[in-house]
């Protein structure tokens, strides 16, 4: 069995920022148990910056980027050194990985990163992912370390994603804030009215919250990958999960999941434009399995080169498909509407009939 597990940084600190070594510790016992029982653990970890903070003496978490950046590097050998020692302490050896959106976006640099994580595995080792919070800019970061786990169990092809969270699960509603939330115990589907529940939220030192990790669930179920938000301060609830105990919220992996590809164009790949499609081109997508003909365009926004992803936006404004284009954005505004047989004649060449053929589109309503 192939695991991640996900720690926030509110998991990782107290009140005043500060690392909380003991919760490290028990985090390594824990998974150091699971290891010896030939579980294979991935653990994405947050914490850099809160680390740096500690270091350097700043009460607050800096708001310029720079100075997230350097927090970050300052912060980021502590929480490896900690982690470190506490394995230590039950013989296993751990590995850093740092990684960037455009790392996973590239397709080589992706199967790279696979194969990284992989043969650590077949090692012994236990890798330690986290986003390279020295280097990030707002353009090239996951957006929280939830959505990047849910990308890694993906990419490793995990059979459980275990995030751990600061409450016990998904609630109705705001537990901190309403005493007669209930905790939802099982997810068939993330539905719209799912995600309005977890509603965008931003608490202590993490970047991430409810919101977050129900989409991050949304992406890893999309996988076919299991998902379990549990209580990240009680110790034994990864194990009670992996034994099929019922704890937190679990979310069923739907049963027509994605190849591991199409979950890198919807997930991984950068989106370098939009494709504005008529009714008739949502149809051929959504309902008869089609790729995208230039006949169905009506208007192309961004930059981009052939290769690239795009989002496919129907006339209501609703990204409805994701997908890598045959031709660059300046060769489909000539050749928008107009029909296949037309591609030639107008160009002088032509690459393929499609502008997105369907091995390389995804959808995602």
């Amino acid at each position: 069995m192939r695991i991640v597990v996900k720690i926030g940084s509110n998991l990782l600190t107290d009140k005043a920022g500060r690392i909380n070594q003991k919760r490290i510790f028990s985090l390594a016992k824990e998974v150091s148990e699971l290891h010896n029982k030939s579980i294979e653990v991935v653990m994405v970890s947050s914490g850099a910056i809160a680390s740096g903070l500690r270091k350097l003496g700043l009460k607050t978490k800096p708001r310029e980027i720079r100075k997230k950046q350097a927090t970050a590097a300052v912060g980021q050998p502590l929480l490896m050194w900690m982690y470190e020692r506490s394995f230590l302490k039950y013989k296993k050896h751990i590995a850093q990985i740092l990684l960037t959106r455009d790392d996973l976006s590239d397709r080589i640099r992706y199967v790279n990163a696979k194969n990284t994580i992989l043969t650590l595995l077949e090692m012994d080792v236990i890798p330690i992912i986290n986003e390279n919070d020295t280097v990030a800019t707002d353009e090239i970061k996951f957006g929280d370390n939830d959505q990047l786990a849910a990308l890694v169990s993906g990419l490793i092809e995990a059979n459980h994603l275990i995030i751990l969270s600061d409450v016990e699960g998904l609630y109705t509603s705001d537990p901190k804030k309403d005493p007669d939330a209930k905790i939802i115990k099982h997810v068939k589907e993330v539905s719209k009215e799912l995600i309005e529940i977890a509603k965008p939220t931003s608490t202590g030192y993490g970047t991430g919250g409810m919101y977050s990790k129900v989409m991050a669930a949304k992406k890893a179920t999309s996988f076919g990958i299991p998902v379990h938000i549990v209580s990240g301060r009680r110790y034994g609830n990864i194990k009670a999960v992996i034994e099929g105990k019922q704890i937190g919220t679990y979310f069923e992996p739907i049963a027509q999941k994605v190849t591991s590809r199409k979950g890198w164009i919807a997930y991984a790949t950068r989106a370098k434009g939009n494709l504005y499609i008529d009714e008739g081109a949502v149809k051929a997508l959504l309902k008869n399995g089609k790729s995208l003909l230039p006949s169905g365009i009506k208007k192309v926004e961004g930059d981009f080169d052939v290769g690239d992803a795009v989002y496919c936006i129907d006339e209501k404004g609703e990204r409805i498909a994701k997908g890598l284009v045959n031709y660059s954005s300046c060769e489909i505004k000539l050749i928008k509407g107009k029909k296949s047989s037309e591609i030639e004649k107008i160009l002088g060449y032509k690459y393929a009939d499609e502008i997105v053929h369907r091995d390389n589109l995804v959808i995602l309503v």
